[in-house]
Order: C-alpha cells, then sequence, then structure tokens
C-alpha cells in the first residue's frame, strides 16, 4: 500500500489532482490490491500481469460493477504502473495491454431551449438574499458552463466586470478566461449588494449562505433540482445537466466546436464531441415528427 500511497502524493503534489480525483484513485487502487491479495498470495507490483487484471475485471463485474465504474478504475490502474515504470519499480505496464469493457455511449440530458428560458423567464424569484443569489446561480451555471466544483469555489475577485469576464479555476489548478453577456452582468449588480449586507465585505466567495458560510455544493444541487423540477420532466436534475445544456445550446446556435471546448474547459476534443451527437439526435427526432412525407402510407 505504500507505493499507492505514494503515487496519490505524487498526483496531489506534481499534477495538481482535486481531492476528488485522488479518492477515485486510491479506492480504484486499493479494490485492485485486495483482489492480488486474496487470489495471488505473495505477489508484489512487478509480478501483477494482464491476466491477473483481466481476472480482476471480469470478477469485479459479476459481482455487479458498473462497466463505466470500471473503466475508471483500468484508467487509474493505468496511470499508476507508469508512475511505478517512471520510478523503476516494475518494468512493464500490464494494464497496457487490458481492452475496456464496452459500453454503450450514453448521451448527456439537457434542458430544452424554451424550458430554459423558463427558469428566467416565467419562474419568479424574490428580491432578497435568496431568491437573487439562486437565479444567479442558474444563470451563472447555463450562461458559463462551468462545472459545480468551479462554481463553488468562484471567488469575487475572480469576476472582471468591466471586461465580463470571468478567471475559472478548473481541474488541475488550469485557469481560464470565460466571458459573460448582459443579463449576467445584471444579476451580479443586483445579488452583490444584498451578499454585501449579509457577509459586510466585498470579497471572498460569491456564492454564500444567509449566516455568511460557503454555499455548500450539495446546498447547489438542491438550488438546481428544484427548480428544474420546476420547469421540465427531465430525469437528471443537476448542475452538470446546466453545463450540457449550455455545449448544446452553444452549438445548435452556430458556436464552433473548438470555441466550445475551450469555454468547456475540456482537454480533449473527443469529450466535447459528444454534444455533437446530442444537437443530431435531437435533430433527427425534430425531423421525425415534422417532416410531412415521413409518415405517409406507401
Amino acid at each position: 500500500m505504500e507505493e499507492i500511497k505514494r503515487f496519490l502524493d505524487y498526483l496531489l503534489a506534481e499534477r495538481g489532482y482535486s481531492g476528488l480525483t485522488l479518492a477515485t484513485y486510491q479506492t480504484s487502487l486499493t479494490l485492485l490490491r485486495a483482489y492480488v491479495d486474496t487470489y495471488c498470495e505473495g505477489v508484489g507490483w512487478e509480478d501483477v500481469d494482464s491476466d491477473m487484471i483481466r481476472n480482476w475485471i471480469g470478477a469485479s463485474l459479476l459481482a455487479g460493477t458498473d462497466k463505466r465504474t470500471m473503466r475508471k478504475h483500468l484508467s487509474a490502474t493505468r496511470s499508476f504502473f507508469r508512475y511505478l515504470m517512471r520510478m523503476g519499480v516494475v518494468a512493464r505496464d500490464p494494464a497496457h495491454l487490458v481492452s475496456n469493457p464496452k459500453v454503450s455511449k450514453r448521451l448527456p440530458e439537457f434542458l430544452k431551449e424554451q424550458e430554459m428560458n423558463a427558469l428566467f423567464d416565467t419562474l419568479v424569484y424574490p428580491h432578497t438574499f435568496e431568491g437573487q443569489r439562486d437565479r444567479l446561480v442558474l444563470l451563472m451555471l447555463c450562461s458559463t458552463g462551468i462545472r459545480l466544483s468551479e462554481l463553488s469555489g468562484l471567488s469575487i475577485e475572480r469576476i472582471e466586470m468591466g471586461k465580463n469576464e470571468i478567471k475559472v479555476l478548473g481541474k488541475r489548478n488550469k485557469e481560464r478566461i470565460v466571458p459573460f453577456g448582459k443579463e449576467l452582468r445584471e444579476a451580479l449588480e443586483l445579488y452583490l449588494p444584498l451578499r454585501e449586507a449579509v457577509c459586510h465585505s466585498r470579497l471572498g466567495l460569491l456564492f454564500i449562505r444567509q449566516d455568511g458560510k460557503a454555499l455548500r455544493p450539495d446546498e447547489v444541487r438542491g438550488i438546481v433540482k428544484q427548480h428544474i423540477t420546476a420547469v421540465s420532466s427531465i430525469h437528471k436534475r443537476t448542475p452538470h445537466v446546466l453545463r450540457h445544456t449550455f455545449a448544446t445550446l452553444m452549438l445548435n446556435h452556430g458556436a464552433d466546436i473548438r470555441a466550445v471546448q475551450e469555454l468547456l474547459g475540456h482537454e480533449n476534443m473527443i469529450t466535447t464531441e459528444v454534444y455533437t451527437h446530442v444537437s443530431i439526435s435531437d435533430l433527427k427526432e425534430q425531423y421525425a415528427k415534422a417532416h410531412p412525407r415521413l409518415n405517409e402510407e406507401e
């Protein structure tokens, strides 16, 4: 287990991985180590081979582990063995030859444009601190596509009101600039004086509670779920759905995919391309419903 701890320390210190990612990696590698210790007693990391990893995957799937979760476990395992190779602990990466379990592509859920509009044009938000804060939370997510973690950690100093820009601190502490429009600016101008009256400071985190403490991620999830429920019957009602909504609507309205990739903070274009599939899927659905000749009898 000492090698796992050193690996996690390396990811934190040298790569800037988040606590959540480190916890995920630790879970994956602890499960692998437990399997090896149970079925291959006395085997060190240098003796783990591809067959052992395949057997671990097979046993985990039979035990009910989701294929997507197993893919994450395998990704962590590959990273771990690459690290062990650099450290001279092992001579090869046995996980490199192991294929990911195949899963069907799952298109992200998002709000339709009229549903998103209803969030801000139909729902009524009281002109109180909490009312305007909740509206700003929703508008920030829909207008910028930032992640929940990025929103929760957003400080006032990172908002350039004069430039209509936000300096977002994303994964691995990578900073990106996200612009915003008139509606979000006006919402900020309404909220900031109300926030200052609550905590008597123009500095610190943007989103706080009535007692002046930070608005927790689970509280943001509650705000989002409550308001999405009021305008949509969509199955998922999370902050990430509003990130999906932002990306999908941007592409539907002609934005360049590379610009959307930059705004979302995606390192890989493949991650962004899923939204083009969403757009095409939606277009096909609308086409099937609306074309006058598709349902004619032959």
